[in-house]
């Protein structure tokens, strides 16, 4: 059983920059994260497939975030952070390759975290 830990969330003005931070027990071939809003669908935001060192962001935060992974670690850096960006956010790890993986389709991963929760004030 693989194990998730999530760190790093908290309170800040807009503007401001955090850093999540996601520790994995496994190893990863395909590590996320995701974020949902209340009332709102859990929505895709960064992700790393580890053989290849390919990140994949979604376009609301290119420019803004950044992943990177290092070892059992991935990191999340958040810059230039908004209101909108005000939600949960939960790492989430595929451990085997997948064709046809989807990096921002949750039904593809198989490990979750619990959460760190971000909110951005303006």
């Amino acid at each position: 059983q693989v194990h998730l830990v999530e760190s790093g969330g908290g309170s800040v003005q807009a503007g401001e920059s955090l850093t999540l931070s996601c520790a994995t027990s496994g190893a990863p071939t395909y590590m996320a994260w995701f974020r949902q809003a209340p009332g709102k669908e859990r929505e895709a935001v960064a992700g790393f497939y580890s053989p290849g060192s390919i990140e994949y962001y979604a376009d609301s935060v290119k420019g803004r975030f950044t992943i990177s992974q290092d070892g059992a670690k991935v990191d999340m850096k958040m810059d230039n952070l908004n209101p909108g960006d005000t939600a949960m956010y939960y790492c989430a790890q595929r451990s085997s390759f997948k064709w046809g993986f989807r990096w921002d389709f949750p039904g593809d991963y198989d490990y979750w975290g619990q959460g760190t929760q971000v909110t951005v004030s303006s």
